[in-house]
């Protein structure tokens, strides 16, 4: 990521070593419970995980057909578009993405005594630290349909949490072009089936009665970059589904498939090819080739306009515009489509030539709402940038007031914008930066390059300030004011409520790379903390005049807002905290008023329906990579009747079955093996240093692959390991494994010695 030069020698050293203590390896130490197991591979368990309060009861095939699953329907644009009641039947618990409950049962008045009605276990998929819990379930007619990070499928019954059936991804486990951890958002339901994209670049539909495989189809290819993290949306036959990988330089598209045979319908391609419209935004070579725009989330339709709703991602590379002049269509954009044809209505891109990865994330959210004396169909999209964008979803013109103003430039290395357009009204997370995050930046550049010439930090004038070879911090971060968490709007207050966090991080660069398949492309670096490690913002925004109604800001250990939230009626406000709690706030005044602790990361958001007259909250706190929370494979059901109360703080993971580390499973077994056991296993096996870094590569390819790819030469964000000196000193290494530090957590406590000795002496084996 440097240049040959002098200047190019020093940040070659930064980029490997500072970002490794301010992001890559603080994503990697991010898991705060010491479980290093990995996915427990393909082994099919045929019964059920345990299930509280009846842990003991297995699910037999007579069981599972004395409660058969009823298929849904080919459902319609109504029925889809109408507030969730008896069931939940998208992402977002409609087609306008609201997270709305209209369910008054369980309100701001009785709230505090919700308890947990089961909690079902999922076989420990998806709980090694690469992967991240952040799907919401489908509920439809009893069942709840939950995916975790790798991609497997569960179907449980809403009366007692019992498992129906599960289906296993068969993912390849050395998948190294995924950008931010190993997630699914969720899954779709319609015409008898359930969808689900891969992080392979498959989308898969499955029979709703047995999990089996129905179809399958190649949405792309996860060796090009191209995963799918996004929950898929049924629609009038079809289903939708964007592709990730912006950090990997693909073109980013939505793709629209039959339900019923998996056949390609129509795709839209988010970077517009010469000729078409908005290619004049692209110079005329081929970066539009490897241009970005991902589309990360689920689309939202407002079926009286006919009108499908989305975001999109950076454009690549993320951090340098050099060789591609032009505002760079469709890239950090919210974009109008035909649900039918795929065709362009509208758009509004929120960041020209984005050269900060300022990425629009978030869901799409439609709503209707009085402004100034008349009724508006209007949309708002959380960005990156720390603003609610308010638009007239029927013309994409801003709702309230927002201008094209002068923006400082350099033509000479970024190429930036003219102009971006800024919002009059107040942004939900702080653009001030503070004395103390230049003073944080300057640590971790001082700290890797003692000894060498200091380059001293500068604070940038703005959000849209362009950087060089000069570091300089700019708020909000690369992680946003908010990043993937769904926001939500309720229809009582008009307000939508956001969960973010007060980012900052480092920025400079020497120039564009060219794009290698597969490869991340960056073209600069940044320099920050760790994704959890920020404070986290609950913001409610007024639709009605844009203003700030209340902030909640979390200043905790480890405690951005890395959720989302989901509201109702009963002015609730419900969001999952990095610390495991699942909390309930006055939608009104933002007070807190009920928590929970579920014992793994709550980095999702609730389904809320009711079922048999009772008013649920189905929650799956499975943890998140990039927040380092401690991991799990728990999906709670919560009501007023509910007789469990909270767990300990990672109890999920103490729960964990060690034993299954190489991908064992025994099925007539569902208590948990002592850690002891493996402690014993490991410690035969290191009577050398080459036993103990071949136990290391197992755990680092299960764990540490996510920051710093396959090979450790890099990967999100994290350096490349290969090239910092300082990891060829076993002591070092140890030190900095067990006590953490520059934005990186301790380990000591959490990891047994053999472990810490084991990764620790495998890192020693690679620097060249």
């Amino acid at each position: 990521m440097g240049s040959d030069g002098g200047s190019g020698l020093f940040w070659g050293i930064v980029v490997s070593t500072a970002v490794a203590v301010g992001f890559g390896v603080s994503l990697l130490a991010g898991y705060l419970i010491g479980h290093f197991t990995g996915h427990d591979k393909t082994t099919t368990v045929t019964v059920t995980a345990p299930v509280r309060p009846n842990d003991t009861n297995p699910e037999t095939a007579a069981e599972a057909a004395n409660s058969p699953i009823n298929p849904a329907p080919a459902f319609t644009s109504a029925e889809l578009a109408a507030l969730p009641r008896e069931n939940w039947l998208t992402n977002g618990g409609s087609t306008y993405n609201q997270r709305y409950s209209p369910l008054t049962q369980v309100t701001d008045r009785n709230v505090s005594q919700l308890r947990g009605l089961w909690e079902a276990r999922f076989d420990r998929s998806g709980t090694a630290a690469k992967y991240s819990g952040e799907a919401t379930p489908i509920v439809y007619d009893g069942v709840i349909y939950t995916v975790t990070g790798n991609d497997d499928v569960f179907a449980n019954r809403v009366s007692d949490g019992r498992r129906l059936w599960k289906y296993e991804s068969n993912i390849p486990q050395d998948i190294d072009t995924i950008c931010c951890g190993w997630t699914s958002r969720g899954v779709a339901i319609g015409a008898g089936q359930v969808y689900v994209g891969q992080l392979d670049g498959r989308l898969v539909a499955l029979d709703q009665a047995t999990g089996t495989v129905n179809w399958s189809y190649s949405v792309g290819d996860w060796r090009d970059g191209e995963t799918l993290t996004n929950a898929p949306l049924y629609y009038n036959g079809r289903v939708y589904t964007g592709v990730s990988g912006g950090e990997y330089g693909i073109r980013g598209r939505l793709t629209a498939v039959d339900a019923q045979t998996g056949k390609l319908d129509w795709r839209w391609w988010a970077i517009p090819a010469p000729g078409e419209e908005g290619s004049d935004t692209w110079p005329s070579n081929d970066a539009w080739r490897n241009g970005g725009a991902p589309i990360w989330q689920t689309p939202a339709v407002d079926p009286e306009l006919n009108t499908m709703y989305l975001s999109t991602g950076n454009v690549a590379p993320d951090l340098n515009g050099k060789n591609r002049r032009g505002d760079n269509l469709y890239g950090a954009s919210i974009v109008a489509l035909d649900p039918a044809t795929g065709k362009v209505k509208w758009h509004f891109q929120a960041v020209r030539h984005d050269i900060w990865d300022y990425d629009m994330p978030s869901p799409v959210v439609l709503w209707d709402a009085e402004i100034d004396g008349r009724e508006v169909k209007g949309l708002s999209e959380p960005a990156k940038t720390g603003w609610l964008y308010m638009l007239d979803r029927e013309t994409g013109r801003p709702l309230h007031g927002i201008r094209d103003m002068p923006v400082t430039q350099d033509k000479e290395i970024q190429e930036t914008a003219d102009t971006q357009p800024i919002p009059d009204y107040p942004p939900f997370a702080p653009h001030e930066i503070r004395p103390e995050e230049i003073q944080t930046i300057q640590a971790i550049l001082d700290a890797q390059t003692r000894g060498r010439r200091r380059v001293t930090v500068q604070a940038a004038r703005s959000i849209y300030e362009p950087y060089t070879n000069i570091p300089k911090v700019i708020k909000p971060g690369p992680s946003g004011g908010t990043n993937w968490p769904p926001s939500s709007f309720n229809r009582t207050t008009n307000m939508v409520y956001i969960c973010g966090a007060d980012t900052f991080a480092g920025y400079l660069t020497e120039g564009p790379t060219r794009p290698v398949v597969g490869r991340q492309y960056l073209s600069s670096v940044f320099t920050l903390q760790g994704f959890g490690t920020y404070p986290g913002l609950l913001v409610a925004q007024d639709v009605t005049t844009g203003e700030i109604a209340w902030t909640r800001r979390f200043t905790g250990r480890n405690d951005a807002c890395y959720s989302g939230t989901t509201t109702t009626a009963g002015n609730l406000v419900f969001v999952g905290r990095n610390n495991g709690e699942l909390q309930a706030f006055n939608a009104s005044t933002g007070e807190q008023l009920w928590r929970f602790q579920t014992g793994a990361g709550a980095n999702s958001t609730p389904a809320i329906f009711e079922y048999r007259g009772r008013q649920m909250i189905a929650f799956y706190a499975a943890g998140n990579s990039l927040a380092g929370t401690s991991h799990g494979d728990s999906l709670w059901l919560f009501s007023l009747d509910g007789k469990i109360g909270p767990v300990a703080p990672g109890a999920a993971a103490r729960a964990i079955e060690h034993a299954g580390e190489a991908g064992q499973v025994e099925t007539e077994r569902t208590t948990v093996q002592p850690s002891n056991d493996r402690d014993r296993t490991t410690e035969s096996s290191e009577n050398s240093a080459g036993g103990a870094a071949a136990n290391g590569a197992q755990v680092f390819s299960d764990n540490c692959s996510v920051c710093h790819g396959a090979d450790a030469r890099g990967g999100n964000g994290g350096p490349d390991l290969t090239t910092i000196p300082s990891a060829r000193d076993m002591a070092a290494v140890q030190r900095q494994v067990e006590n953490g530090g520059g934005g990186m957590p301790a380990f000591r406590g959490t990891l047994s010695a053999d472990e810490i000795r084991a990764v620790s002496t495998y890192v020693t084996t690679l620097v060249r």
